[in-house]
C-alpha cells in the first residue's frame, strides 16, 4: 500500500509540478575512485525520493548495471543502427532506475549520419515523460579525451579520492576540459575520506590552485566517507542504503541525492531531453580532438 501511495505521489508531482529534467555527469581523472558505485547509489537514492532516473553508462569494466547484479551485452549503438529497439537495450535495474549502456555509441557520435542522428533523437526523446534525472557515468578512456555526454550535461561532478595521484589527475582533467571547451563550472566530490574535514581540505587545495590559474570555478559537492559497508554492499550488488541504511556512506549518498535536486537549474536547462540530445549531437559533431588534449 505504501508503494502505491508513493507511485501516486510521484505521478501527481509530475502532472502538476513537473520539475525540469536534470542531466548530471560524473567523471574522474583516473580509475579506482569508486565513481560507478557512487553513481549507482545516488541513482537508488533519487529513486527512493520518487524520481525516475536514467543512467547513461559509458563504462566497459564496472558498469552501473553490474552494481545492481544485472549484465548486458547490448548497447545504444544497436538502437542507432536499428538492430535493436530501445526497450531491448534499456534495463530496469531497480524500481525507478533505468540503465542505458552507451559505451560503444558515445564513441561513434561524431560519425553518425543524418538518419542515425534522427533515430537517436527520436528514440531518446520518446522516453522523456517518465524520466526526471539523467546521470551520466562518463568513460575515462574516450578517444577524444572527454565524453560529449559530459559536455552536454547541465552539471559535471568530478569524483576523486584523497590521494595525491587522484588529486593530480582530477586537476589535469578539469584543466584539459576547461581550456579545450571553455567549460568553467565543476562540482567536486571526494570519495573515501576519513572525515568531513579531510574532504573539505582536499577540495580547498584543488580549488585554490584552480582559482589561481583562473580557468575554472569549483564547488564542493560533498564527500563520502571511507566505509567498509559500502564495499560490502557493492560486493553483494546492492545499494548501501538498502542493506545498511544507517551506514555513514548511505547517509552521504542520500545527502548528495538531495543536494543534486536542489542545484540551481538555469533557464537554458529547461528544454528537456530533446534539447539535451540536440546539444549532444551538435557538440559531438564539432569536437576538436587537438583542443581537448591541449
Amino acid at each position: 500500500m505504501a508503494e502505491l501511495y508513493a507511485d501516486q505521489a510521484a505521478g501527481l508531482r509530475r502532472l502538476f509540478a513537473r520539475e525540469p529534467l536534470r542531466v548530471v555527469t560524473f567523471a574522474a581523472g583516473s580509475p579506482g575512485v569508486g565513481k560507478s558505485v557512487l553513481v549507482a547509489n545516488v541513482a537508488a537514492c533519487l529513486a527512493q525520493r520518487g524520481r525516475t532516473v536514467l543512467v547513461l553508462d559509458e563504462s566497459t569494466r564496472r558498469t552501473v548495471a553490474s552494481c545492481f547484479g544485472v549484465s548486458s551485452r547490448l548497447d545504444l549503438l544497436q538502437v542507432i543502427n536499428r538492430e535493436r529497439s530501445l526497450a531491448e537495450v534499456m534495463q530496469t535495474v531497480a524500481p525507478g532506475v533505468l540503465v542505458l549502456p552507451a559505451a560503444k555509441a558515445v564513441k561513434k557520435l561524431g560519425k553518425l549520419n543524418e538518419q542515425q542522428q534522427r533515430v537517436l533523437s527520436a528514440s531518446l526523446s520518446a522516453i522523456e515523460d517518465p524520466v526526471d534525472v539523467i546521470l551520466v557515468d562518463a568513460s575515462q578512456d574516450h578517444p577524444l579525451g572527454f565524453s560529449p555526454l559530459g559536455l552536454a550535461a547541465h552539471e559535471t561532478v568530478i569524483v576523486m579520492s584523497p590521494t595525491a595521484a587522484s588529486i593530480t589527475d582530477a586537476y589535469a582533467l578539469i584543466k584539459k576540459v576547461s581550456l579545450g571547451y571553455a567549460r568553467r563550472n565543476y562540482r567536486v566530490l571526494v570519495n573515501g575520506v576519513r572525515g568531513m574535514e579531510e574532504g573539505r581540505t582536499v577540495f580547498g587545495n584543488i580549488a585554490r590552485v584552480t582559482h589561481s590559474r583562473r580557468f575554472a570555478r569549483l564547488e564542493f559537492a560533498g564527500c563520502v566517507p571511507l566505509d567498509e559497508r559500502l564495499h560490502q554492499a557493492a560486493s553483494l550488488c546492492q545499494p548501501v542504503g538498502n542493506l545498511y541504511p544507517e551506514a555513514s556512506a548511505a547517509k552521504a549518498c542520500r545527502k548528495l541525492a538531495g543536494d543534486l535536486l536542489a542545484w540551481h537549474a538555469s533557464d537554458d536547462d529547461s528544454g528537456g531531453l530533446e534539447q539535451f540530445v540536440q546539444q549532444l549531437l551538435h557538440l559531438s559533431q564539432h569536437i576538436d580532438p587537438v583542443a581537448i588534449y591541449a
